[in-house]
């Protein structure tokens, strides 16, 4: 992650700055510490009539080519459920209804550093299965054949569902 050198008030130069017993970035002109934030992010346990979990494939960095669940970053004005329910539509031609939140949990980033993740379980869903936007390949698989799957959060979000739920 590139270390942030002007503040995106102003434009000035930062500094380092110790406030409330942590070293942050400080506006002198702006007199304003810089807070640095997890990037909050959603993501959809899909499961179809068979208890098999819907993948799709990534078409972009990071972790191109490895598999994942149907998920995203949250847009400004959006709720953590219309970002994964948006990206779900997005990335798999799919309309769902959100089950249950199965919990939240964060992921290193070299982006971003942290991004915060939340998990939801969708079963009751619609629509034509078909590739879109930044992935493709979506497919089911049962959990014993599941591929490498690209997020420690995913990883965890699918492990959830199927010790508690399947």
């Amino acid at each position: 992650m590139q270390k942030k050198i002007f503040c995106h008030f102003c434009g000035k130069q930062l500094i380092e700055k110790r406030i409330n017993g942590n070293i942050r970035l400080f506006c002198e002109q702006c007199k304003k510490p810089i807070y640095e934030n997890p990037v909050p992010a959603s993501c959809l346990i899909v499961i179809d009539d068979s208890e098999r979990v819907l993948l799709v494939k990534r078409n972009a960095e990071p972790k191109k080519g490895l598999w994942c669940l149907p998920g995203g970053f949250m847009e400004l004005g959006e709720t953590p459920e219309q970002a994964a329910l948006r990206e779900l539509k997005e990335e798999t031609g799919l309309s769902g209804q959100i089950e249950m939140l199965l919990g939240v949990t964060s992921d290193k980033s070299s982006q971003y550093d942290t991004v915060l993740m939340v998990g939801y379980l969708i079963k009751n869903y619609s629509g034509i299965l078909e590739a879109g936007d930044d992935a493709s390949d979506p497919t089911c698989f049962h959990y014993d054949e599941l591929p490498e799957i690209a997020f420690e959060s995913h990883k965890n979000f699918i492990r959830i569902y199927y010790a508690a739920y399947a």
